[in-house]
């Protein structure tokens, strides 16, 4: 069980969906907490299957009927083991978004907290891995079209997004505060 690195993490990476098996060498970029919290819901649901393999599991009937117990409690331990696959995976390539070095500070890269100006209007939008994007809170992920424009501008920069540039995003401030 390797331990997750701890990194400035360059313009690039994230998805909002689970892990799949294609993922198993795709890199999850998340905050302190965001991996605090897949930690301890990983802990969580290990300790549900020990609790439900501990458990009295129904007798299998040697008659050729069908338990629905027994079939109900197979199904369960089925899609416990698909999540906690998923999350080993996740925890395994797991990369803590770090502040960048000083002389990086001025680019958007994960992690970056940016102030645009879109079409006249002021908005404070947080640069974050897949999983733990957010729109409706302002954490965007770098993989979002939104994102991808955004990465490796500087303050006072445009990015533009849709057919013939329509949005156009000013950068007005970067700033790096992660928690």
């Amino acid at each position: 069980n390797r331990r997750s690195e701890t990194f400035f993490c360059p313009p690039q990476i994230g998805r909002k969906r689970p892990a799949r098996p294609g993922d198993m060498e795709k890199n999850f970029y998340l905050t302190k907490s965001g991996f605090k919290k897949i930690r301890q819901e990983y802990e969580e649901l290990k300790q549900i299957k020990l609790a439900k393999t501990r458990g009295e599991a129904p007798a299998v009937l040697h008659s050729e009927e069908v338990n629905p117990e027994f079939i109900a409690l197979q199904e369960d331990l089925g899609l416990l083991d698909i999540k906690l696959v998923e999350m080993e995976n996740i925890i395994k390539n797991a990369r803590l978004i770090k502040v960048p070095p000083k002389a990086g500070r001025d680019q958007v890269s994960v992690g970056a907290t940016v102030l645009v100006d879109i079409n006249g209007r002021n908005q404070e939008l947080t640069l974050v891995g897949t999983l733990e994007a957010d729109p409706e809170k302002g954490r965007i992920s770098n993989e979002s079209p939104v994102g991808r424009v955004l990465l490796g501008k500087r303050a006072g920069e445009f990015a533009s997004l849709g057919e013939n540039g329509k949005i156009i995003y000013k950068i007005k401030k970067i700033s790096y505060n992660l928690s």
